[in-house]
């Protein structure tokens, strides 16, 4: 991003502060019509990628050269165009009426621009994506069997990306955007500008800094905590690995270790209620399903993946004898519990939501006494000044959601009006010979595969527009789909070859990129299998009787405990291959049990819960011996 000087930064920072204000007053006092709001959003987001990003590496980086200047300006017209026809365009038929040539060419203008946008401000995979689902409605009249379709007319294409409010450029899914997201992300960047995130790692740090993996630990929960309201994997990564990263390297860590962990961890905040990123709000839109139901079902998955991480950084600890943080170097339980007002506001979030307020009026709660606690504290303190610049980073924080999901809803159109969502599930359907699991396999491949390089919003909702058809034919319920879709368009971030969250992790831990992408696949796991047992097992989404949901945690805490002995090759003592392979096994056979709902009986969960206690005493019995043998020594 360029850092713009004079009055062009001057200009730039009065736009995006202006848009967050914007979005802050249609929070409390209502929406504006969908082709307003969002017109205006993209009117405002759009000029910034060309002005704020540079086109080639040889563009210049301090100020933007003519033609973006004259991209800029253009990229105004069409939104505006939107807004003033918004009445005559409520009235017409869709599908029926003629598209005027005004409409075409700014219609074409608009699609281009965002198409180029996307490719500065996002990576350019994704533009060449969405150019190749334009190409398709080209190629599809020549294809046979299920991907046939009629010949398209341009105004058509046209229509249903421009004109649309349910679908395209100023469909829903930017209507998501230009609301409910708009104002976690103004909430995110006021906990960033009063140092909720420092207090983060400083509450990590005194948690779990001090025992084995200490540093490890505090980059899991700090990333975790941070990585919910940030909602960029990336961005997280720079934001709390920049003081875990050299902490663990100096602690003994290996640096792609280091690195891995701090971006399966930051990756991980994005499934962790109660914000999700954005996701969350993009899926209650989709879906229809409520919210506060959302976070309800996915909060037992994020649960169980961090504390997968958690346990696999100890045993990685124990077996190399790597120690904790020392106490004289954490910041001290009294100014800690000082600072813990800044948890509030989110504590305050999770109860509005919990007592059935919109997300909007949680949002703006939440916001309100972040700003009113920023007074409690000097550095903090909301000035006018820090203030002010708070709302230029969440208009900032802006541009790439907004272009995002601009792109993502042409694809989301010419996927729906195309007909290729439905003969894609039919395909996976087929080659699955009908049978669950590799209808599983093939939706994990394809969200993966639509994931790589992008932002996991995007990259969801690209995704399930695909691969959620296909589940649902399969008889999977609508929230299942979803949430197993979510999953692996986050997880691409840490997966092999293209990961982008892993590369930063690298570039801060100064290690091999794909060496550090496999041992975050390799961390991340658990968090490939979560998925398929609740697709299985609902209870997992807290979907069954109380003793059904108990047994299924305490099978999946099994399954953790299994694969990060078998992986790491350590379990109070290191473990040879025999062992490992053995340990990797009985993983294997609890995820088959723990999918198999229907042989989960009482005489299953006595079973469990009893192996549970024999379980908690060995682990008892060995550390005490352990300990003792050390005393000796």
């Amino acid at each position: 991003m360029r850092e713009l000087k004079g009055w062009l930064s001057k200009f730039v920072a009065l736009c995006l502060g202006g848009l967050a204000l914007f979005h802050l007053y249609t929070a409390i006092f209502g929406v504006f019509p969908p082709r307003i709001q969002r017109g205006v959003h993209l009117m405002v987001l759009l000029p910034m990628a060309f002005l704020l990003y540079p086109a080639t590496k040889k563009s210049p980086i301090d100020k933007p050269s003519y033609l973006d200047y004259f991209l800029a300006v253009l990229s105004v017209i069409p939104p505006i165009f939107i807004m003033l026809a918004n009445d005559r365009l409520n009235l017409r038929f869709q599908l029926f009426d003629p598209v005027s040539t005004i409409e075409v060419v700014l219609g074409l203008i608009n699609i281009l621009l965002i198409l180029e946008a996307v490719r500065r401000v996002v990576v350019p995979v994704m533009a060449i994506l969405m150019a190749a689902f334009f190409g398709y409605i080209y190629i599809a009249p020549l294809l046979p069997g299920i991907f046939y379709i009629k010949p398209m007319a341009l105004s058509r294409i046209v229509e249903i990306n421009y004109l649309f409010t349910s679908e395209g450029i100023y469909g829903s899914i930017v209507g998501v955007t230009a609301t409910f997201v708009a104002v976690f992300v103004i909430f995110g960047a006021f906990l960033q500008n009063t140092k909720t995130g420092e207090f983060f790692t400083n509450l990590a740090c005194k948690l779990a800094g001090e025992g084995p993996g200490g540093p490890a630990k505090i980059a899991i929960i700090s990333s975790g905590l941070f990585g919910s309201i940030s909602g960029v994997a990336a961005a997280n990564v720079y934001a709390t690995g920049v003081f875990t990263i050299p902490l663990m390297k100096k602690l003994g860590y290996k640096p792609h270790v280091a690195g891995a962990v701090e971006a399966a961890a930051s990756t991980g905040g994005l499934i962790m209620p109660p914000i999700m990123g954005a996701g969350a709000f993009v899926m209650s839109e989709i879906t229809g399903i409520p919210y506060a139901t959302i976070i309800g079902a996915a909060v037992l998955g994020a649960i169980f993946y961090y504390i997968s991480l958690i346990v696999r950084v100890h045993l990685y600890a124990q077996k190399y004898d790597l120690k904790g943080v020392a106490v004289v170097d954490q910041v001290p339980w009294k100014a800690i519990l000082k600072d813990s007002y800044q948890l509030i506001p989110l504590i305050l979030l999770v109860i509005f939501l919990a007592s059935g307020f919109s997300p909007f009026m949680a949002a703006v709660f939440a916001i309100l006494s972040t700003f009113l606690l920023s007074f409690l504290r000097k550095d903090t303190m909301m000035t006018p000044k820090r203030l002010w610049n708070t709302f230029v980073l969440s208009g900032q924080n802006l541009i790439m959601l907004g272009i995002t999901c601009a792109g993502a809803g042409m694809i989301i159109s010419i996927v729906t009006f195309t007909g290729l969502a439905l003969g894609i599930a039919t395909v996976i359907s087929s080659w699955s010979g009908g049978f669950l699991l590799p209808a599983l396999l093939l939706v994990t491949f394809t969200s993966i595969l639509m994931g790589m390089g992008m932002p996991c919003t995007p990259a969801y909702i690209i995704a399930v527009t695909i691969g959620a058809p296909a589940m649902q034919a399969m008889g999977i319920a609508v929230l299942p789909a979803h949430l197993f879709v979510f999953y692996f368009a986050i997880l691409a971030e840490i997966t092999p070859p293209v990961c982008i969250a892993s590369y930063c992790g690298a570039n801060i831990a100064q290690s091999k990129p794909m060496q550090t992408g496999f041992e975050s696949l390799k961390l991340a796991l658990v968090g490939f299998i979560i998925p398929y047992i609740f697709v299985y097992n609902p209870a997992l989404l807290l979907q069954g009787t109380f003793l059904e949901v108990i047994t299924l945690c305490i099978l999946v805490i099994y399954i953790i405990g299994f694969i990060g002995a078998g992986l790491q090759g350590f379990f109070i003592k290191k473990l040879n291959y025999f062992f490992r392979g053995i340990s990797l096994v009985v993983a294997g056979a609890l995820v088959t049990l723990a999918c198999a709902k229907d042989f989960i009986d009482t005489r299953v969960i006595q079973i469990v819960i009893l192996l549970a206690g024999a379980f908690l005493v060995l682990v008892f019995v060995a550390k005490k011996m352990k300990s003792r043998r050390a005393a000796m020594v």
